[in-house]
């Protein structure tokens, strides 16, 4: 039991979020850098080398130098064990990031010195309040010309409801940013940019030096000391009682891409997050240090290796000890025990098959299509269910169907297998066959992925006609015929994969005309099922 504490204490499960291009997968690797996961970062837009980011695994992202699917990466540091989880930035993929903030214990939100809060950070910032995942800021590229970092903090603690706490400061920006101040120590870390390795040229100087002006500059100086002295008598005081309620928010300054504060960050937050948290299920509260083992699906991922065309399916484990080919109960599959044969530790798409892992851990496992989102795994025995993942209504609608009729097996196992990861959803009209189907995302970008991957993982390629409904409902009605609804002539009866029914609708006039001329029907923006 010592033993089981012992290395579930030294495990820390985080996600990195941002804005796009806030440089979020290129913090990620800089953390992989140091953990000696990785000896050289690529460069996540380097058009001119066949580098690209290690998180980022699939084609399209290293064409588009942008992440569209969350990365699983575990490496050790300093005597913790470390899950990181690079997350996609751009909005249209934010479903994926959504589910993956229910499998960590805390989030890094990273921001752009020169652009503050944006759009995505604040819808991001949203989902980590709703769960009181405690956030920490790391503010990136002070390297360029930045705004304030009063101005940046103001902003955050205005526009995203959380009080910050500074624990360094930044000397300078852009071409006259000469490193950061530890509040802590009163010390100052002076840094020299190295190309991205690990080992980075750095001097420790005190506050009392005297002869810290001549290594930051006197006007730096001069600055420094006047922010100082604001900061001891206004800023937040660390309370990391706040921190794990989600109310304060410790805040690092410094450049990714040049390593400029980054392994002060790494120190500074290991100690400050926690380990493995308590999770909610129908059963009440599931400690992690239960001597019985308890997991949830949050991400299934096709085709990571394309030479085998398997099918991943992650597990964020919740208590006690996973062990190689143990027995385990599948509780959504009518509690159905099996062996877990092979299970793997990720980088990326980069595999290891292991013997042990622990509660906050993430383990792969082949799945021959039998794991859904949101399911529960847990010891024989125990037949408890964590808490659900939210799905998410689709905004665009697609009619797809496949251009040579002689490949619609492989349309239909592909379509099928990149709708159970969750990108995509897809539904059909009743009593239609699959020669075609309706496709709804999120975001109109998740079109052009789909697209990609039909055509590079099943080849099939495929015709997509764009269709006008905005709004999709479930009909939560047991037993209702869906033909006798009045529905206005541009509403359109589908079903999803499950067979449950839904309406599509262009307008919200269209739902309420639907709700107003049929009494007592039910409808939902999510799925109950």
């Amino acid at each position: 039991m010592a033993k089981l504490e012992n290395e579930i204490n030294r495990r820390r499960t985080f996600a990195i979020i941002s804005h796009p291009d806030a440089g979020k997968t290129t913090l990620t690797e800089k953390l992989l850098l140091y953990g000696g996961a990785i000896t050289l970062a690529g460069s996540v837009k380097g058009k001119k080398t066949d580098k690209h980011a290690v998180s980022d695994w699939m084609e399209i992202e290293k064409q588009r130098g942008i992440s569209v699917t969350s990365s699983v990466m575990q490496f050790e540091y300093d005597g913790y064990c470390i899950n990181i989880l690079d997350t996609p930035g751009h909005q249209d993929f934010s479903e994926d990031t959504y589910r993956t903030l229910m499998a960590v214990d805390s989030a890094v939100m990273v921001i752009d010195a020169a652009k503050g809060v944006e759009n995505q950070t604040r819808k991001l910032f949203k989902v980590c309040v709703m769960r009181n995942i405690p956030i920490f800021t790391f503010i990136n590229k002070l390297d360029r010309d930045s705004k304030n970092p009063f101005d940046l903090l103001e902003q955050i603690e205005e526009e995203l409801g959380i009080s910050t706490c500074p624990v360094n400061w930044p000397i300078g920006n852009g071409v006259d940013f000469k490193g950061v101040y530890d509040r802590s120590n009163k010390h100052i870390l002076s840094y020299t940019a190295n190309g991205g390795q690990s080992e980075v040229e750095k001097v420790e100087v005190d506050l009392n030096d005297s002869s810290l002006s001549s290594v930051i500059g006197e006007q730096n100086y001069n600055q420094l000391v006047e922010d100082i002295e604001l900061l001891d008598g206004a800023a937040d005081e660390l309370d990391l009682e706040r921190v794990s309620k989600g109310k304060l928010s410790p805040v690092f300054f410094g450049s990714a891409l040049n390593n400029f504060g980054v392994e002060p960050f790494l120190e500074n937050f290991l100690k400050m997050t926690s380990s493995p948290l308590p999770r909610v299920s129908d059963e009440g509260i599931i400690e992690p240090t239960d001597d019985h083992f308890s997991a949830f699906v949050f991400k299934i991922q096709a085709n990571m290796n394309k030479a085998h065309r398997d099918r991943l399916t992650f597990m964020r484990i919740c208590s006690g000890k996973f062990e190689r080919d143990m027995e385990v109960c599948h509780v959504q599959g009518d509690g159905k025990k099996m062996r877990l044969s092979q299970p793997q530790q990720m980088m990326a798409q980069e595999r290891e098959i292991i013997n042990e892992a622990y509660a906050g851990d993430i383990i792969g496992v082949f799945d021959p299509g039998i794991f859904s989102i949101g399911d529960t795994i847990c010891a024989p025995g125990k037949k408890f269910k964590f808490d659900g993942i939210p799905t998410f209504a689709p905004e665009h609608f697609a009619r797809i169907r496949h251009k040579d009729t002689m490949k619609r097996k492989q349309f239909v196992k592909g379509a099928t297998q990149i709708a159970q990861e969750g990108a995509i959803q897809i539904f059909r009209e009743p009593e239609s066959g699959y020669e075609e189907v309706i496709v709804g995302v999120v975001g109109m970008l998740q079109f052009e992925v789909f697209e990609h991957r039909m055509k590079t993982e099943y080849n099939v390629e495929i015709i997509n006609e764009g269709l006008p409904y905005q709004f999709i409902r479930w009909i939560d009605n047991e037993g209702l015929d869906p033909k006798r609804l009045n529905l206005s002539s541009d509403t359109k009866i589908v079903q999803d994969f499950k067979g449950n029914y839904l309406l599509l609708f262009t307008s919200e006039w269209n739902i309420r005309w639907a709700l107003e001329k049929n009494e007592g029907l039910e409808l939902s923006e999510f799925n109950k099922n």
